[in-house]
Order: C-alpha cells, then sequence, then structure tokens
C-alpha cells in the first residue's frame, strides 16, 4: 500500500532514516548512481542524440545503454564506453584528506 506524504513529513522521515550509519551508506551510494546516470541522460540529450546513435557509437546495445541511464548497475567496461561516446572525462576525487609520508 502507497502512503502520500506531505515534503516536511517526507524529509524529516529521511533524516531521521540517515541517523542509520548502514541506510547512510546505501542512500549515499545510490544517490551518487542516480547523478551519474542523469548526467550521461542530460549529456546525450543535449547533443541530440537517441539512444540507439550512442550504443553504436560505445559499441554496446540500446538496451545496456537503456540501463544505465537509469542506474542500473553496469559493468565499468560498459560505463566508460558511453562515457567516451558522449565526450566524458571521468575522473576521481579523494573525499578522506591524503596521508602524509610518515603517517601511519
Amino acid at each position: 500500500m502507497f502512503y502520500i506524504m506531505k515534503r516536511g513529513t517526507f524529509r524529516k522521515h529521511l533524516n531521521d532514516k540517515l541517523l542509520d550509519k548502514r541506510f547512510k551508506q546505501l542512500y549515499e551510494e545510490e544517490r551518487l548512481l542516480a547523478e551519474l546516470s542523469v548526467s550521461i541522460l542530460d549529456t546525450r540529450e543535449h547533443l541530440g542524440l537517441s539512444q540507439q546513435e550512442v550504443a553504436k557509437l560505445a559499441k554496446i546495445s540500446q538496451q545496456q545503454l537503456s540501463r544505465v541511464e537509469n542506474g542500473v548497475n553496469c559493468t565499468m567496461t560498459t560505463f566508460l564506453k558511453v562515457c567516451k561516446a558522449l565526450g566524458l572525462k571521468v575522473g576521481l576525487k579523494s573525499q578522506r584528506m591524503p596521508r602524509t609520508v610518515g603517517q601511519n
């Protein structure tokens, strides 16, 4: 059964759930996947390309591209092929402070 929550009620519920360390970790992972997926979809649409055209450029199936754009887990190879086909550069940023030489 589905319940309709007011926005403030949902936000409070989410904030309460985010106090749980495991829930927060999973939530952040899903949020990041969603951001990556939306970025890929937005880039494809901005370039005026269809899923079929990008899939051909990336040498993957249109169904694989659809899964990437919908945030379904894919292989790193598939993800990198899509990014390359769209001209996107993939980079990593550290979330931790770098260790200094001699630090344990």
